[in-house]
């Protein structure tokens, strides 16, 4: 495939968000839906395992090994040219892991995932991104993720937690928020600071979404991640790989505990509430 990555570098400034269509089969994005679904059912029965990102809405960390197609995504030309054109030729892979909304999700809280570092509300540097593959062809009742592009430099020290815009804020976002629909196969990447929220999910189908964490060198987000590779499986990896991946090389994977609990997203927002899509705001 060709890529045009002065377009889509420049929609990361800008909007803070890109995407490329149809980057992997649809066969390899049903391989990493049963991949996700399976380690979902795992980590729910276990303490920490599946952390609450609102009503019936979970997040779940997971280790490469567990993603059958992880080594097709971590050399994929797309993601390795995107990584080191933004975060450069040393960046580090931090963090997999997936979130996944059911049935009766509500809308979120505007919000960003961490707190912008100085590098980005002053000079307006990225120095991680969020690459999204979605398990399922996501529609209007799945909740789908939407964004309010150009957020990512926004300040946000006054913010709670400095996440979390007060809700006289949220009409801003909802007036530049745009839902995305991706299709099985798709791939997109973003600036976690870009303000954004899932929406309510009426439909009976769950949509797992894939997350790849990559930073730039002193971003230091792997401290909130754990992990795990076998001897084996790390010695199999590519050298262009293994060079990148941020990770412990264990006799036996351990499941993963996750640091990194949002707790101002475990409360959703009703349908109507101020700045939501049908709130009118």
């Amino acid at each position: 495939m060709d890529f045009d990555f002065g377009a889509h570098l420049e929609a990361l400034q800008t909007d803070g968000i890109t995407a490329q269509r149809g980057a992997f089969s649809r066969e390899w994005a049903e391989q990493m839906r049963e991949d996700m679904m399976t380690a979902f059912w795992k980590a729910i029965q276990r303490p920490g395992g599946a952390v609450g990102r609102g009503p019936r809405r979970w997040y779940v960390e997971v280790h490469p090994q567990e993603i059958s197609g992880f080594v097709e995504l971590a050399t994929h030309p797309w993601v390795t040219g995107i990584c080191e054109r933004v975060l450069g030729p040393r960046y580090e892979i931090v963090e997999i892991g997936f979130d996944v909304p059911f049935q009766g999700a509500k809308f979120q809280p505007w919000h960003r995932d961490f707190p912008s570092p100085k590098d980005t509300y002053e000079e307006r540097r990225l120095t991680s991104l969020a690459f999204n593959l979605t398990g399922v062809d996501v529609t209007e009742d799945m909740g789908p993720f939407e964004i309010a592009p150009g957020t990512q430099y926004d300040d946000g020290r006054s913010w709670k937690h400095e996440m979390f815009p007060s809700e006289e804020h949220w009409p801003r976002f909802a007036a530049r928020g745009v839902r995305k629909y991706p299709r099985m196969g798709d791939i997109s990447a973003r600036s976690a600071l870009t303000v954004h929220r899932g929406t309510a999910h009426p439909s009976p189908i769950a949509r797992p979404v894939l997350v790849l964490g990559v930073d730039a060198p002193g971003a230091g987000h792997a401290a909130l991640h754990d992990m795990m590779v076998t001897p084996e499986f790390h010695a199999a990896l590519p050298a262009a790989v293994r060079e990148h991946l941020v990770c412990r090389v264990v006799d036996e994977l351990v499941p993963v505990t996750q640091k990194h609990d949002i707790e101002g997203l475990v409360m959703g927002v009703e349908p109507g509430a101020p700045g939501s899509a049908m709130g009118g705001s």
